[in-house]
Formats: C-alpha cells, sequence, structure tokens
C-alpha cells in the first residue's frame, strides 16, 4: 500500500507551552502479509501557525513597544509559525472482522522514529538583519530526537480498488534536546530535555499494489 495521509494535532508536554494546534501532511507505504501483520515506513512535514509568548523571543532587537526596525527604518513585518518533520518505521496488524473482505477492518499500528521541530521566524521583506539568515537560529529553539508513537483506526480497502482509505486516532510521544549553542534573547546556552506528546486524528488515501496470481496453462 502506497499512501498520502493528512493529520491535526494538539500538542501536550513541553511544546504545548510554545505551540498551539499543528497540521502534517506526508506519505509512506506498508505492507500487508498474508497473516495480516502490517511493516511500513513513514514521513511527515508539519506545519502549524500559533507560536505561543512569541512577543518576548526577540525582545532583545524591538523597540519597547515591541516592533523590530528594518534596514530601511521601518517596522519589520515578522511572522512566526512552527515547522518540523518525522520520520517512522512502522509495524501493526489488522483485523478483517466488521469489514468487506479480508483486506479490511481495525488495525493497530505502533512507530519508532525521529521528530524535529522549530520555531520559523519569517521576515517577509528580508530587510530586518537581526533575524535574517544565521542570526534567526539564534531564537528558532530548534530540537530533534526519539518519537514513538501508536494509533488505532479502520482500514477499507474497496473491492473494486477504486476507494481505498485509513481513518484513525494517533498518539505520538517524544524525547528531544535544543540542538543550538546559544539562544540569543536569554544570552544562554540550554541543552535541556522536552518531553512531548502529539494527540491527534489521521486520514490516508491509498493506492494498494496486489500481487497477481500467474496463470494456469494447460498443455496436452
Amino acid at each position: 500500500m502506497i499512501y498520502a495521509t493528512y493529520a491535526y494535532q494538539l500538542p501536550g508536554g513541553d511544546l504545548a507551552k510554545r505551540f498551539g494546534g499543528n497540521s502534517s501532511i506526508g506519505g509512506g507505504f506498508m505492507v500487508k502479509t498474508k497473516s495480516n501483520w502490517l511493516f511500513g515506513a513513514e514521513g511527515n512535514y508539519i506545519f502549524g501557525g500559533t507560536v505561543k509568548n512569541s512577543d518576548s523571543l526577540l525582545r532583545g532587537v524591538s523597540t519597547p513597544d515591541g516592533f523590530v526596525i528594518n534596514s530601511n527604518g521601518y517596522y519589520a513585518d515578522i511572522l512566526f509559525s512552527e515547522r518540523g518533520f518525522n520520520i517512522f518505521g512502522k509495524f501493526g496488524k489488522l483485523f478483517p472482522v466488521l469489514s468487506p473482505n479480508r483486506n479490511s477492518g481495525p488495525q493497530i499500528l505502533f512507530g519508532v522514529g525521529f521528530l524535529q521541530d522549530k520555531i520559523r521566524i519569517h521576515d517577509a521583506d528580508r530587510t530586518a538583519p537581526q533575524v535574517y539568515g544565521d542570526y534567526a537560529k539564534g531564537y528558532d529553539r530548534l530540537n530533534n530526537g526519539v518519537i514513538v508513537s501508536g494509533s488505532i483506526g479502520y482500514l477499507y480497502i474497496g473491492n473494486t480498488r477504486l476507494i481505498n482509505f485509513y481513518i484513525g486516532l494517533e498518539f505520538m510521544q517524544s524525547w528531544t534536546k535544543f540542538r543550538r549553542d546559544r539562544n540569543f534573547d536569554t544570552g544562554k546556552e540550554d541543552k535541556s530535555s522536552l518531553s512531548s506528546q502529539f494527540y491527534g486524528i489521521k486520514v490516508n488515501w491509498i493506492i494498494p499494489l496486489h500481487k497477481r496470481k500467474p496463470e494456469e496453462f494447460y498443455v496436452y
């Protein structure tokens, strides 16, 4: 099965102090064995528009009113957002009950992988040297590390092979560390660890690839 996937997630733990809800889009592939075991890999791009307490990040290079002055002497148009990605190896089990065929039914999946997450600081006009290029790395709180996941849902592979999808609930737990040498807003090095969660609903659109049985020939 080759698939495209979308999920909407709410953060928990340490990341919930920094970000609001986020979306992820990605893709992957999954192999189902004759005994209904599932094995595969998946990758996702993470994006969100809510960064909490973003006004305090640039306080060291802002005016008393919280504005950054660009190289032209005007207020810079700076936007904050969440960006990241994850990759997983996955395994699980399909239970072909309450289903139209042996390839459909409730399924459980577990995954182990890698997560990276950061604050994206976007200067639309690229005229604010305080947050442009490598300077943005001093504020982005880049962190990465190990992530595990568990999900439960329903896999549907249509008899006509035209409608094939998965919908389910997914939970992720990550353990990451900050990776920048120094945070410019605090002036300090931060190598602390984060423990974070993601709670989401997920939808996959699937292209199933079936092995064809060999044709039989009878020679007389």
